[in-house]
């Protein structure tokens, strides 16, 4: 069986170019998997999903569940998304609700659903020099600034144009900073990569970075990283993950219908345990909090409400116009 389980941000364009190479020969067709009755799905989706292993586990449950074989590509959101623009995939799953606000409406993406969530973090070494320690999110990028400008400190940014990028530089604003200013300094340093790299050359530089707390807590059990969480509550790191199907209206050869099965499976019964368990056995935790029982039943109303002042738009998780007669998804 050919597989693709997920590639980094350097070797996703190399590995588009072949998969879509490899679409237009008789292979799928002719003599391989989908030649025995199974279509096929394409999923542009983020590193840092992928850095915590969820997509291994989310394709074997799901290609036991439907006759699909299921393929990640795994990039920077703000890539993933440009994927499935240019007809290189059928759905995304990605974490940055402003570009998925675009991607809707400029007619891209129909369909988009809320899966799970979890939280960012500022993450740094335990000597922690910026002081940031216990303080707000406000109170720590300040301190961060005033240290890097004094040359005691290193800030590592994605730089990507992901969405823990995209997140990063709404913090920046929310703390009062102009982060296009910031990017020109001598002490804040821009990766240009995932979000495993971004924490492996944190850790390298002994600097601080932003970190989804799945990704983190899967290099610091690999004792890949010396890096430990110093602020993390706070109501502006929260970080939602939702699934978006490409508008068949706009690229007529995404496989739709596989699409839609995949959505409705992670919002299924199944595929929100499945989210809710990942990690507790290695990790002590699960790296992502299911989120539809949530939002649909407000079982915790201070979460609720910050998930719906973060990724909610025009009062919900998608709006009337772009459900594309699927008004299943949301009720």
């Amino acid at each position: 069986m050919v597989r693709n389980k997920g590639i980094g941000v350097w070797s996703a364009i190399i590995v588009v170019t072949v998969l879509v190479s490899v679409l237009s020969t008789t292979y799928f067709y002719g003599v391989g998997p989908f030649a025995r009755g199974r279509t096929k799905l394409v999923v542009s989706t983020t590193t840092s999903l992928y850095d915590t292993g969820l997509l291994d586990a989310i394709e074997a449950q799901f290609e036991e569940q439907y006759v699909i074989e299921v393929y990640f590509i795994s990039a920077g959101t703000g890539i993933a998304i440009e994927y499935a623009k240019r007809g290189d995939a059928d759905l995304i799953l990605v974490h940055s609700p402003p570009q998925e606000l675009v991607f809707l409406e400029d007619g891209y993406g129909v369909c988009r659903k809320i899966v799970a969530y979890n939280f960012f973090s500022i993450v740094g070494f335990a000597d922690d020099p910026a002081n940031i320690t216990g303080t707000t999110m406000i109170q720590a990028l300040t301190r961060i600034v005033d240290a890097g400008r004094e040359g005691d400190v290193t800030w590592v940014s994605r730089g990507d144009n992901s969405g823990t990028h995209t997140k990063e530089k709404s913090l920046w604003s929310i703390a009062g900073f102009n982060w296009n200013e910031l990017r020109n300094e001598d002490w804040y340093l821009e990766s240009g990569t995932g979000m495993g790299n971004t924490l492996l050359i944190a850790d390298e530089k002994t600097a601080y970075t932003l970190a989804d707390i799945g990704s983190y807590l899967k290099y610091y059990t690999d004792e890949l990283i010396s890096l430990e969480v110093l602020v993390d509550q706070d109501q502006n790191f929260i970080n939602v993950y939702s699934v978006i199907a490409v508008n068949k209206n706009y690229n007529p050869q995404a496989n739709f219908d596989a699409a839609i099965s995949f959505i409705k499976y992670l919002a299924s019964t199944d595929g929100q345990q499945l989210l809710a368990d990942y990690g507790t056995n290695t990790y002590g935790r699960s790296l992502f909090f299911p989120a539809v029982q949530l939002l649909a039943q407000n079982t915790d109303p201070m979460l609720t409400q910050w998930i719906e002042d973060y990724a909610y738009f025009n009062g919900g998780e998608c709006p009337v116009e772009y459900q594309d007669d699927h008004p299943e998804l949301y009720h």
